[in-house]
């Protein structure tokens, strides 16, 4: 399954309730499951991003649908990179190289 890191920061909203975000690192796991994608890890991190998180979704629309779903609800704001493994990255260089 496609693999995405999504970088995060709260808004104003979703820092003045700091408290809650344990909660919504669960509730955003359980939709993206709703979904069919899988949260692999979410970490907490200092520097330009509050957050970041890796997960699976099936495909590029699944994971758009999944972030337009925790983006709506106020807290965060992302930046999503779709990630390739090793064998991933292997198929690409066998087919750019022909």
């Amino acid at each position: 399954m496609p693999t995405y890191v999504t970088l995060l920061n709260w808004t104003d909203q979703g820092i003045r309730a700091y408290r809650d975000t344990p909660q919504r690192a669960e509730a955003f796991a359980a939709a993206a499951q709703k979904l069919g994608a899988k949260l692999l890890n979410i970490y907490w991190t200092v520097g330009s991003y509050d957050l970041v998180a890796v997960v699976e979704a099936p495909d590029d629309e699944t994971a758009t649908a999944m972030l337009l779903q925790v983006g709506g609800l106020g807290n965060v704001r992302t930046t999503t990179l779709r990630a390739f493994d090793r064998e991933e990255m292997d198929r690409i260089i066998a087919k750019a190289t022909g």
